[in-house]
């Protein structure tokens, strides 16, 4: 009877740590710290419907798979793998699957500019031929009444121009000369890439407008020359390794191309998916800020939450608080920034939502954010204390709501909001 007792109390002891265990094994296996939705203001019922509207894409093979997460308060509360990795060869999705994340390259790539700028080695007002000096007597394409015709530029390109996407540096090919469009190709090198475009005018005078284009490529450029080292290796050293974002790369390993996520095409009857690009090992030796980097939700979850402490995570510290509250500040003015539509600002690096009333994503205004071209998605609310990612692979998605509609699910889950109470990081608002 005494050891039957024993044996019901080391059972009942079992039972009651399980939840712990199980918790612990989740955050091991995806490096990352998790919680029970309730402990942080979330119903776990409600955010069920995250999952839900996710399968209902996969279901009617809008898209093969996808990894979702959702934190609060540096938790993970949910983190879900569904659908196909490669649905053709049966492979299911998993947590750890490697996904190309495109321009979701752009924060990584801005992120490590401005650690540069800590160390005082430029303003955001200063032109960047002071590093690429290649760039300098730029001129602007004036089109008028069906003409254009060209002129210096008002002003020279600054850092803030080219972190905040107002730099011109993406003349339209319509207003090129022959001469001209065969400096486009891009060459073996970002560098070789970006000094062979040097005599190409720009599409604005620097700061008149705002561009969706190439900005971010001399922002990887001006990495390198003030650094003094390749892209690629300050990365590693000073963002890579010190957030353990082993799975992040501009070259996926050979040990770990079965990890990676098969991408897909609209281009089924109906814009349903069929199979674009299959997972093989590919090298290169072009290295670019725009784009390029393959990365997990659980490495992009350790940048994202890294920015929501300030620049802090672990006990690494990559950026001040008051630089993160800089970056998140609207850079652009007045432009429109109509690759998000209405409602948004950019700042150095992100997308800021800043008139809910307006926008088509429902988050909170002071949220940034970014995505990438074959579908990827990470949003930052700092008011909420909430990071939502969500990784699929699919080459056109304009057609569909699903980057929207994490945000939807993850937003009408909290019934605890933090909105009347003080948070991490602050965009700056302009005084009157």
């Amino acid at each position: 009877m005494k050891n039957l007792q024993q044996s019901l109390n080391q059972i009942r002891v079992l039972f009651l740590a399980l939840p712990l265990l199980i918790a612990s094994s989740i955050a091991q296996g995806n490096d990352f710290p998790t919680a029970a939705p309730e402990d942080v203001g979330v119903s776990s019922e409600r955010l069920q419907r995250l999952s839900n509207t996710m399968q209902r894409y996969i279901d009617s093979n809008m898209l093969a798979g996808t990894v979702s997460l959702v934190s609060r308060n540096g938790k993970v509360i949910h983190v879900e793998s569904q659908g196909w990795k490669n649905k053709e060869s049966g492979e299911p999705m998993t947590d750890d699957s490697i996904f190309v994340i495109m321009s979701m390259t752009k924060p990584i790539v801005s992120t490590a500019l401005m650690m540069l700028y800590e160390e005082g080695h430029f303003l955001l007002t200063d032109p960047i031929t002071d590093w690429i000096p290649e760039l300098e007597g730029k001129q602007v394409v004036i089109e008028e009444n069906g003409t254009n015709y060209r002129m210096s530029a008002h002003r020279p390109i600054t850092f803030r121009h080219v972190l905040s996407h107002t730099s011109g540096v993406d003349p339209s090919r319509e207003v090129l000369t022959e001469e001209e469009l065969a400096l486009l190709p891009r060459k073996a090198t970002l560098e070789e890439t970006l000094i062979n475009r040097a005599p190409l005018p720009l599409s604005f005078h620097p700061g008149d407008d705002w561009q969706y284009g190439s900005s971010t490529d001399y922002v990887a450029l001006l990495v390198e020359r003030i650094s003094g080292r390749s892209l690629v290796d300050y990365l590693q050293e000073k963002i890579l390794d010190p957030l353990q974002m082993h799975d992040t790369s501009y070259i996926v390993p050979q040990d770990k191309i079965d990890r990676v996520a098969a991408v897909y095409s609209p281009s089924g009857p109906e814009r349903t998916i069929e199979l674009f690009r299959t997972t093989e090992y590919r090298e290169t030796t072009y290295f670019g800020g725009v784009a390029g980097l393959s990365s997990t939700v659980s490495d992009y979850w350790r940048f994202s939450q890294m920015l929501l402490n300030g620049g802090e995570l672990d006990g690494v510290r990559l950026l001040s608080p008051k630089t993160v509250n800089l970056m998140i500040s609207n850079h652009s003015g007045e432009n429109d920034v109509y690759i998000r539509g209405p409602g948004y600002t950019f700042g150095l690096g992100f997308g800021l939502v800043n008139d809910a009333g307006t926008a088509r994503d429902p988050l909170t205004p002071g949220t940034f954010s970014w995505g990438g071209a074959w579908g990827t998605i990470f949003w930052v609310d700092p008011v909420e204390n909430m990071i939502g990612i969500m990784m699929t692979q699919i080459t056109s998605y304009r057609h569909l709501s699903v980057r929207q509609d994490v945000g939807v699910t993850a937003m009408q889950a909290i019934i605890d909001s933090y909105s009347n109470k003080p948070y991490s990081v602050a965009p700056y608002a302009k005084l009157d």
